[in-house]
């Protein structure tokens, strides 16, 4: 199979795992005899030194012609420490988000065998788990219109939703459902917003089309407490932009590091694969960062982009390998010899 991704490094330690996430890519296509037409482009602070913009439309086209992305990360501090730059890395993701129509943040959380006591939760709380978060991406408060009014002094963000928008992303949980253990839990503040109760009135609406579901619906801060007390009472979690983007780095804590978890961003006119943490510009050029996120979100990618699911198991049983005889970087290492990103990259290639 020919296959045609899209190459976005991006900021920080962001080239560092992608180059190891490309390595193991190339060897599952040496392996299953594929073609891979990597093309490279410019984002973030990367693509604001070169161009004077975060997301430039050269980057935006590669991206539309391509049948999948792979990103790295996005962000640096010498923006986040001026409150009034005009122009931001992050401002490039919300902007690749719209272009490409990439609604559905896709966010597993699982845990890995030889890691469960890493975690800072229980064993017995958290064993066996494995839950799927969908968070809306387009809409909600990110987007909405903001400002300042009373001479700077005041400020207001707003968050806005259409029913059309629930609907997409409410469809897209309740396929997962059918797939998995066919539970669904909508996740809101309905007893406070507005937003909210659209999302509620909206996914009631849809039950009928999916009988086999079971639908909770369960405000964010109850969602928040039970997700580190019994996160295996869930499967498929459905939620705004906001609060997703709170609940999905909160349950990353269950497997133990958020150097691990992978995700997806569906979209209209392609999708996306990442990992979900961020730039890391402390370990930037220090071949130190955990690629195994990155790695992951390219299994994601060979199973759900290209149908590969041979491919995508054969990467992850090489990951659970390389954790299960230490072969990680510092995060992970504790006492034992930690490995450099570039090794850890060069070990699955070569187990593949």
């Amino acid at each position: 199979m020919k296959l045609n991704i899209a190459l976005l490094a991006g900021d920080g330690i962001g080239p560092e795992v992608i180059n190891q996430a490309v390595k193991v890519s190339n060897a599952i296509a040496k392996k299953f005899n594929h073609q891979i037409t990597w093309t490279s482009a410019l984002t973030g602070a990367a693509a604001i030194d070169a161009v004077g913009e975060p997301y430039p439309d050269t980057t935006h086209e590669i991206c539309m012609a391509a049948d999948a992305v792979l990103f790295g990360a996005i962000g640096h501090p010498r923006f986040d420490n001026d409150p009034k730059a005009k122009v931001r890395p992050e401002q490039g993701l919300l902007k690749m988000r719209q272009k490409l129509g990439l609604y559905a943040n896709v966010r597993p959380t699982f845990t890995f065998p030889s890691l469960i006591d890493n975690s800072p939760l229980k064993r017995e709380r958290i064993e066996g788990t494995d839950i799927i978060i969908l968070r809306e991406l387009t809409g909600g408060i990110y987007f909405g219109a903001r400002g300042r009014l009373d001479d700077g002094n005041t400020a207001f963000d707003t968050c806005t939703y259409t029913r059309a928008e629930v609907q997409r992303l409410a469809k897209l949980g309740f396929e997962m459902a059918m797939t998995r253990s066919k539970k669904l839990c909508c996740v809101d503040k309905a007893n406070v917003l507005e937003t909210s109760r659209l999302w509620r009135e909206t996914v009631q609406d849809m039950e009928k089309d999916y009988p086999e579901v079971t639908v909770s619906y369960e405000f964010v801060d109850a969602v928040a407490m039970r997700l580190v007390q019994w996160p295996n009472s869930y499967d498929v979690l459905i939620t705004e932009n906001l609060f997703g983007d709170i609940l999905t780095d909160e349950a990353s804590v269950i497997s133990g590091s958020m150097g691990l978890m992978p995700s997806a961003s569906v979209g209209i006119h392609t999708s996306l694969y990442e990992p979900i943490h961020g730039s890391y510009p402390q370990a930037a050029g220090k071949d130190i960062a955990n690629p195994l996120a990155t790695v992951l979100s390219a299994a994601m990618m060979f199973e759900d982009a290209f149908g590969l699911k041979e491919e995508a198991e054969l990467i992850r049983e090489v990951v659970n390998k390389s954790l299960a005889e230490g072969v990680v970087t510092e995060d992970l290492a504790g006492k034992n010899k930690a490995y450099k990103t570039s090794e850890v990259g060069d070990w699955l290639a070569k187990n593949i």
